[in-house]
C-alpha cells in the first residue's frame, strides 16, 4: 500500500512538473480554445496536464504572463550623446543656440550630429507648398492612402475628412497632424514622389548638407538632419509669414465629419507669457526622441534653438526653460554693447 501511494505521489509530482515546463504552450492554447479556468490541455499526442481548485485556494497558474520587451533607446541614446558635457546639464542629446542675426553660437552640444527628426520634417513639407503658392483656399480629401501611411499613429482626421490646404497646413504645423502633412505631400503637382524631390532639392539649396527626406510627415526615421542643418531650415522657414503664423497659433476647430474638432498646439511654451516666440515646431518618434525648435526673442536678442533627442516628454521643455532663465541672468554680458 505505501508503495502504491509512493509510486503515485511520484507520478503526481511528474505530471505536475511537466505540466509547469509545458505551461506557456498549454496557457495560450486554453485561452484560444476557451477551456476552463481549472483545465489545461497540454502535449503534442492529446496527454492532458489537470490542475484543479481545492479547498478556497487561488489556481496557482492562471494565465501566461508576457512581459513586453524595454523600448529600444532612440539614436542619440544609443550612441551616449546624452552624456556629453554641456552647460546648465541639458538633458536632450543635442543642444544648439545661436544668434539669429550675429551668428553667435550660445549654446553648443553635439550640433553636428545626424540624428531622426521627427515632425520636425513638417517645416520643410511647409515650406516646399508655400513656396510652390499651391492655392490655400482649395479642398482636399484624407483618402485611404493617407490612412494607411500613418497606420499606428493616433490622428482624429478620419477618412473623407475634406478641408482646405490652408486648414491641413495649419493642423500640420500647429499640431503636428501627420495625416494632415501626408495630404500636403500626396497633392502636390506629380504626387508624393515629386514632392520627396523637391524638400530633398530645396534642402541642398539652403545648403542643408547633412539633411535627407524620405516622406513629407516625420515618421519615418529616415529623415535626419542636424541642428547645424536645422537652423538654416529655421531661417528660411522665419522668413514667410504664414509659417510663422501658423507654427504660433494655439488652436483651431475644423468640421470632421458632423462635427467641430478643436485642435491645440504641441508647444506649451507658446502661451507662456516668458516667452516670445516667433515659430516653433515640436517632433517626437521612438527613434528620435522628443525634439523642439524655435525662433524666440530672449534677453533683447534673436535667437534660433535647436533640441533633439530628449529623453523624458518634459525634458525638452525643461531644458528651453533652462536656457532661457540663463540668458536673462546673463543678459548684461550677452547683448551686444552700443559702440
Amino acid at each position: 500500500m505505501r508503495k502504491t501511494k509512493t509510486l503515485l505521489l511520484v507520478q503526481w509530482l511528474a505530471v505536475c512538473a511537466l505540466g509547469l515546463v509545458l505551461w506557456p504552450s498549454t496557457s495560450a492554447e486554453a485561452a484560444t480554445h476557451g477551456k476552463t479556468k481549472h483545465h489545461l490541455r497540454a502535449g503534442t499526442h492529446g496527454k492532458a496536464a489537470v490542475i484543479k481548485k481545492r479547498h478556497g485556494r487561488a489556481q496557482r497558474l492562471k494565465r501566461k504572463v508576457s512581459y513586453a520587451p524595454p523600448p529600444a533607446p532612440s539614436f542619440g541614446h544609443a550612441v551616449g550623446l546624452q552624456d556629453t558635457q554641456a552647460p546648465l546639464e541639458l538633458k536632450s542629446s543635442v543642444a544648439f543656440v545661436v544668434d539669429q542675426n550675429t551668428n553667435e553660437v550660445l549654446i553648443n552640444k553635439n550640433s553636428n550630429a545626424v540624428l531622426p527628426i521627427a515632425s520636425i520634417t513638417k517645416l520643410m513639407t511647409a515650406l516646399v507648398v508655400t513656396e510652390k503658392a499651391l492655392p490655400l483656399n482649395e479642398k482636399l480629401s484624407v483618402t485611404q492612402d493617407d490612412v494607411e501611411a500613418t497606420a499606428g499613429n493616433r490622428s482624429r482626421l478620419q477618412l473623407g475628412t475634406e478641408l482646405t490646404r490652408g486648414e491641413f497646413l495649419h493642423l500640420a504645423l500647429m499640431s503636428s497632424e501627420n495625416r494632415a502633412a501626408h495630404v500636403l505631400g500626396r497633392t502636390y503637382p506629380g504626387g508624393m514622389q515629386p514632392f520627396v524631390v523637391e524638400m530633398n532639392r530645396k534642402a541642398r539649396e539652403l545648403g542643408m548638407t547633412e539633411t535627407h527626406y524620405v516622406e513629407p510627415t516625420g515618421l519615418s526615421s529616415s529623415n535626419q538632419s542636424s541642428a547645424v542643418d536645422l537652423t538654416r531650415l529655421i531661417r528660411a522657414v522665419y522668413a514667410v509669414p504664414l509659417i510663422r503664423e501658423l507654427t504660433t497659433s494655439t488652436e483651431a476647430v475644423v468640421p470632421v465629419g458632423r462635427r467641430q474638432v478643436e485642435f491645440h498646439s504641441t508647444n506649451r511654451l507658446v502661451q507662456n507669457p516668458n516667452w516670445d516666440i516667433g515659430l516653433q515646431k515640436t517632433g517626437t518618434l521612438s527613434a528620435a526622441g522628443h525634439c523642439l525648435v524655435m525662433q524666440a526673442k530672449l534677453a533683447g536678442r534673436d535667437l534660433i534653438m535647436v533640441l533633439l533627442d530628449s529623453a523624458g516628454r518634459y525634458s525638452r521643455i525643461g531644458d528651453a526653460e533652462r536656457i532661457r532663465k540663463w540668458l536673462v541672468a546673463s543678459a548684461p554680458s550677452l547683448v551686444p554693447q552700443p559702440r
